[in-house]
């Protein structure tokens, strides 16, 4: 489904992507880890196109689309919840979600937005509240619903996680691992390792721009390097 190649992307005269590969393949989960400024939401943000690059190739679907605006990535199904979440605060839950389909022309919207409510009931039920009034965690499944609604092939997910209690990280990896039995294409960047690669069909792991390790989810846990320096063993 998609095939990074030696992509290079940089801000101003600094290079953060030195030579990034990759690819994805329909209906897998790929991990991408690594460190704090390893190039993780880079990447992510290049293959989205709202971060330019300055070599390489982007194929989707078998079609080049690192020429591509964003929202021309959007209509071939690319989408993104981004780091950060980045919720429309004085906007209510349901018009973030109607944002979400904006590219959409069909006739399943209101059904896709009844499988974001689904999977996460407290949006139906704050559904008419501004979002910049949820919890931290609330605004997360906002941001994973709002990316559903663009009716993705390849659903990008940066930090899920990061800043939750426990209990719903918990409610957001089940969420995700719910996507990935449904046979939802998912490349996720994730600070809890060890949990992104149980879910994983594949990974990788991205340090200082580059790719230095790839293998099946379970390779890379049992990894004695992926160990020492993501999973917290020595």
């Amino acid at each position: 489904m998609l095939e990074v190649s030696n992509l290079h992307s940089a801000y101003g005269r600094i290079e953060v992507l030195h030579g990034v590969s990759l690819t994805v393949q329909v209906a897998e989960v790929v991990a991408l880890i690594g460190s704090n400024g390893a190039g993780k939401t880079t990447l992510l943000r290049a293959i989205s196109g709202v971060q330019a690059i300055t070599a390489g190739e982007i194929n989707f679907c078998g079609e080049r689309i690192d020429r591509f605006a964003s929202h021309r990535r959007v209509e071939r199904g690319i989408t993104q919840s981004p780091e950060g979440r980045q919720v429309f605060g004085p906007l209510t839950v349901a018009d973030n979600l109607r944002l979400g389909a904006y590219m959409r022309r069909d006739k399943d919207i209101d059904r896709d937005r009844d499988r974001v409510f689904a999977m996460f009931p407290i949006l139906h039920e704050k559904r008419n509240l501004v979002a910049e009034g949820l919890s931290g965690g609330q605004q997360q499944m906002l941001a994973i619903g709002r990316a559903l609604m663009g009716k993705p092939r390849l659903l990008l997910l940066d930090e899920p996680s990061l800043g939750l209690s426990p209990t719903l990280v918990d409610q957001i990896l089940e969420a995700i691992a719910s996507l990935r039995a449904d046979g939802v294409t998912i490349l996720l960047v994730e600070q809890n390792a060890n949990a992104a690669l149980e879910i994983a069909d594949r990974g990788y792991v991205l340090e200082s721009g580059k790719i230095v390790l790839e293998g099946s989810g379970k390779d890379l846990l049992s990894d004695p390097k992926v160990q020492a320096a993501y999973l917290g063993a020595h």
